[in-house]
């Protein structure tokens, strides 16, 4: 069953800002990966976030890094940040435990 992929107005403004090629290799990957099996964790490129309650999964894609959320079959795109401003987005929008 595949899941609805929602995107928050701030990640849909930051996938807009991305150059096309890129854009178009994080579309690709969101497809792929969040629509089918967004709970399914992997070494390098699903990771379920602990001590956080949102967000609770990060996608890496390359130097990308899409945070978001799993209710129900709805996958919520919290944000789409680059690996150097990961760790400060989820200091600044994540919810701990």
């Amino acid at each position: 069953m595949p899941f609805d992929l929602i995107l928050s107005p701030q990640a849909a403004a930051s996938l807009k800002a991305l150059p096309a090629r890129l854009r178009s290799t994080v579309r690709e990957a969101i497809e792929i990966h969040l629509r089918h099996e967004p709970t399914k964790t992997s070494r390098s490129r699903i990771k379920r976030l602990r001590g956080l309650r949102q967000p609770q999964y990060r996608l890496r894609v390359g130097e990308v890094r899409v945070f978001y959320d799993i209710v129900d079959t709805i996958v919520e795109i919290l944000a789409i940040v680059a690996k150097s401003e990961a760790e400060g987005w989820l200091s600044q929008y994540g919810k701990p435990d």
